[in-house]
């Protein structure tokens, strides 16, 4: 036995460790405390009422009998007493006047209870009349003439009535208590449920199956909005945990490229290179390469910092027309040299909040895929417009820009994965750049809370930035 009882305490000591337990118990206690403190209540409010009129009744009746004897004396006194007597139609009032030598003068009690020695003073004491014998409240008062009065009340109805409430409220409070254990017990199977059914699914997860998600069943709206919570969270971490294999497997394809060329242009000019002029372009050669390298691994670490949010501490207010107007005029004279003519429709001002260096990277890049991919003599539009505020905005108005150019645009399966780290269309293979312009735009619209969408122009490529705009009042 003694081997057993440790045991069964770190048990019991391990089970009330269980947030379940403790959520139930605690949701028993408040039940059956608040069920006692409303019983306690209403049984103070029924028998403390009666006890409390009890009293009432006899302290105005002995005002009455003391005022009596000021004036009408001894004779009066005995005359109303034997008139309550009458008019007791209950037969609950006491009443009994003796000498001050004790002797008995009216009243329909036999003899003066020894218990009563002090006026004034409540007592509840057993208390003979003719045949009968019960409990009573009663007060002592001093007549003026000297003789002793005493008054009181039968209390055996409300001792019955105490008795039968007492008993009433003690079954209610035993079913309440029952009430509190079973809804405490269904609580707690409630909570297990959903916590196994996470557990389930995390320990799936954690097993490599991410496909696994939370039931949403529809009949609970609070639990229903915690597995939707969870179930977004799980599909983000999918596709991030997909971004990072994509993005791992791009950089061993694309990074091995320029790596491997520039591996072999130093092999081959270690190996055949003549002359000082021709090491120094197979080393030039070489550079360049490298720092396509490291422009790539720049662009990386700040798609990084961007989705982390590592750049909201740059937030501020700003006109997005001058910032527009400003990379226009830095890439006009590339559009003048391409052959190139660029519309725009723009307002007069529009005040926007967040990174005003990051959107400009933002347009810049999408300025440079219009430039590289449009023909000659073609048109790249820029259209700025505020939509009105809707549902989904919360009030917030909306800056939507447009650029469209006049190039070969995107396929429809290449526009669903034009965002993806290092991708690039079928036609853009053979074009210099990374693959990465859109994947910047796409982590800074998204920082700012915006979106980004492509579609076909019919001819070239539309892109549209929608972002909310601060409200007057911010």
């Amino acid at each position: 036995m003694k081997l057993n009882l440790p045991l069964s305490f770190h048990h019991l000591k391990g089970r009330l460790r269980s947030v379940g337990l403790q959520f139930a118990l605690a949701y028993g206690a408040l039940f059956i405390g608040s069920a006692l403190l409303f019983l306690s209540f209403v049984w103070w409010g029924t028998v403390g009422l009666i006890e409390r009129q009890t009293e009432r009744s006899i302290t105005a009746d002995a005002k009455v009998m003391l005022q009596t004897a000021k004036i009408k004396g001894h004779s009066g006194v005995v005359g109303l007493l034997n008139e309550r007597l009458e008019q007791d139609v209950d037969d609950n009032a006491l009443y009994l006047l003796v000498s001050p030598e004790g002797q008995w003068i009216a009243g329909n009690l036999l003899e003066w209870p020894q218990i009563i020695r002090k006026d004034g003073v409540w007592y509840s004491v057993p208390v003979k009349r003719v045949d009968l014998e019960n409990m009573a409240k009663v007060k002592a008062f001093t007549m003026p003439d000297g003789d002793r009065l005493l008054i009181g009340r039968d209390m055996s109805g409300h001792t019955l009535l105490s008795h039968m409430l007492t008993e009433m409220l003690l079954w209610t409070f035993l079913m309440v208590s029952l009430l509190a254990i079973g809804g405490g017990w269904l609580t707690r199977r409630m909570l297990r449920r959903i916590i196994a059914s996470i557990s389930r699914t995390t320990q799936a997860i954690t097993q490599g199956d991410m496909s696994r998600r939370l039931p949403v069943q529809g009949r609970d709206k609070e639990i229903d909005e915690v597995a939707h919570t969870i179930n977004e969270m799980l599909d983000r971490t999918a596709r991030l945990m997909d971004g990072v294999k994509q993005v791992s497997n791009s950089i061993a394809h694309d990074l091995r490229t320029p790596i491997t060329r520039a591996r072999t242009q130093l092999e081959d000019a270690s190996a055949n290179a003549e002359t000082a002029e021709e090491l120094r372009t197979a080393i030039d050669q070489t550079v360049r390469n490298l720092d396509h390298l490291t422009d790539v691994c720049a662009a990386l670490l700040r798609i990084a910092q961007i989705e982390a949010g590592a750049r909201r501490s740059a937030f501020a207010p700003f006109d997005f027309i001058i910032a527009l107007r400003d990379v226009i005029e830095l890439y006009e004279v590339a559009i003048e040299d391409q052959g190139l003519k660029l519309v725009h429709t723009l307002p007069e001002s529009m005040p926007c909040f967040g990174d005003r260096a990051m959107y400009q990277q933002a347009i810049a890049n999408l300025f440079d895929n219009a430039i590289k991919f449009s023909p000659p003599h073609a048109t790249i539009t820029i259209t700025l417009t505020t939509l009105p505020p809707r549902p989904t905005t919360n009030g917030h108005a909306t800056m939507r820009l447009t650029i469209q150019d006049e190039g070969p645009g995107m396929s429809q399966e290449d526009m669903e994965r034009a965002t993806e780290r290092f991708f690039r269309a079928e036609h853009a293979r053979h074009t210099p750049g990374s693959g990465l312009g859109l994947s910047l735009v796409q982590a800074i619209v998204q920082l700012h809370g915006g979106t980004l969408s492509l579609k076909a122009g019919n001819p070239g490529l539309v892109v549209t930035i929608e972002n909310p705009l601060p409200l007057k009042s911010e």
